[in-house]
């Protein structure tokens, strides 16, 4: 599914992309480096595993002939995969051929696993102190409803108006710096006008929830030293979360300061649940939480549907959310809303305002396939392929002709300043089109003030 472009592919990435110190210091954490290994390609947590009591380091040339020739592509793969997160360093020796070995801290911190076993990051706390804990139904209920408030609260001057009273007062939890790093490149602001949707503040809606979390996790982190915040200390907690176990309390008076400053964050955007009793306090990582080191392509934390597409471009959405109203409003045509039912329909008109606003075809197609209805989501095509190809076949309709600022010039005294004209147009690469009979040209709009200052001086 085409994404936001400063979008991360998962967590490894924004992991890949730190410097080579802050990442070797992210290696003394023995959760990180079990992380990052659950991550790799098969055939580079083979590689891994091989050279993990292996001290000296072996040439490129000898791990080449590790596969047969039809397997190089995926050894190159896995080999630079590898060199970006510094499980390998690689090394020149004095014939000038490449050597690698495992990163020090890495190789000892999972050496110690495999011998002596993992641990948690810290032990759940006991039932007879959090006495009745939520259901994982109960915690896929409260994911949800904390998703839509933060949804509407990133895209404040567009959805604030579209939930409900008992929800707005949630929204007073996020912070003004919070809500301003999250706004970033989705909404622009001019002055004394509301605040409007970007491009990419469009394609924010039609994403998935776990698309949607990576981006808001990595402006979070990206900004997480304009809170006083180390990014490794970050990145490190978020990624112990994910070892948590969902559904289980953990003590709050486990976390340092920072962390516990951090939880509160997370628990808006709904990766925890927070939860006071009598004398304790604990945390409840939600399954948003634990599959935080899991690649966007992963399913399995993706909601369920709720759209059906028929083949007359009938749309039937069993929803109750004002929130999913809006979104499908961006690309359709709604024509009546019940109590738990939104009727609409695809129409020529409404793709177009979608177009216009940036959003493309693949995106409206992707999100009708990722948010199909369980009735419909087994059948192959989720969505009727006359309904994709049209919304395509709209697109490119709409593509084929390009408007472009332009200037119309006539009237020449003389063939020869028409024709000098014509080529200084065509030296700058601004002419778009001339009649010779009439002495009539257009050129590109960006270059009329030139075009002046030409026929100033000619005359």
């Amino acid at each position: 599914m085409p994404q936001v472009r400063i979008l991360a592919k998962n967590f490894m990435d924004m992991v890949a992309a730190l410097p080579a110190t802050k990442l070797d210091k992210l290696y003394e954490n023995p959760f990180i480096c079990e992380a990052v290994l659950r991550s790799l390609p098969p055939l580079a947590k083979k590689y891994a595993l091989q050279l993990l009591f292996i001290d000296s380091p072996i040439s490129a040339k000898t791990m080449e002939g590790w596969v047969l020739a039809d397997g190089i592509s995926k050894h190159r793969v896995a080999i630079d995969r590898l060199l970006q997160l510094r499980v390998f360093l690689e090394e020149i020796d004095r014939k000038k051929e490449s050597t690698y070995k495992l990163n020090p801290k890495f190789q000892g911190n999972i050496q110690k696993y495999l011998v002596y076993g993992g641990s948690l990051p810290r032990q759940p706390m006991p039932s007879n102190v959090t006495v009745r804990l939520p259901t994982l139904e109960d915690l896929e209920t409260y994911v949800l409803e904390q998703w839509e408030v933060a949804t509407a609260a990133i895209n404040q001057g567009f959805l604030l108006q579209l939930i409900s009273s008992s929800q707005v007062e949630k929204l007073t939890s996020f912070s003004a710096s919070m809500m301003k790093f999250f706004q970033r490149g989705l909404l622009s602001a001019r002055e004394n006008e509301a605040p409007k949707l970007t491009e990419n503040g469009f394609q924010f809606l039609l994403m998935d929830t776990n698309a949607q979390l990576w981006y808001i996790i990595r402006e979070y982190i990206s900004t997480a030293e304009d809170r006083g915040v180390e990014q490794m200390d970050l990145i490190s907690f978020l990624l112990e979360l994910s070892f948590h176990t969902t559904g289980e309390a953990y003590n709050l008076n486990t976390l340092t300061d920072i962390q516990r400053s951090v939880i509160k964050d997370l628990a808006n955007l709904g990766l925890v649940k927070l939860q006071q009793g009598r004398k304790e306090s604990w945390f409840i990582p939600t399954k948003l939480a634990t599959n935080l080191s899991v690649s966007l392509s992963d399913s399995s934390a993706r909601k369920q549907g709720f759209v059906v597409v028929e083949t007359n471009f009938r749309m039937y959405s069993y929803s109750t959310s004002k929130l999913h109203c809006e979104i499908l409003r961006l690309f359709s045509r709604i024509e009546y809303q019940l109590p738990n039912l939104i009727v609409g329909a695809i129409t020529k008109e409404s793709l177009y305002s979608a177009f216009e606003n940036g959003i493309n075809s693949d995106q409206i197609i992707s999100f009708l396939q990722e948010n199909a209805h369980p009735r419909v989501a087994e059948r192959i095509p989720a969505v009727p392929e006359n309904v994709t190809d049209q919304i395509r076949l709209w697109e490119n309709d709409r593509n084929r002709v390009e408007m472009t600022l332009a200037h119309v010039y006539e009237d020449f005294p003389s063939k020869e300043v028409f024709e000098a004209t014509c080529d200084f147009a065509r030296d700058m690469g601004g002419l778009l089109w001339e009649d010779t009979d009439k002495k009539r040209l257009v050129v590109r709009g960006e270059y009329h003030q030139d075009m002046k200052d030409f026929l100033r001086r000619q005359k």
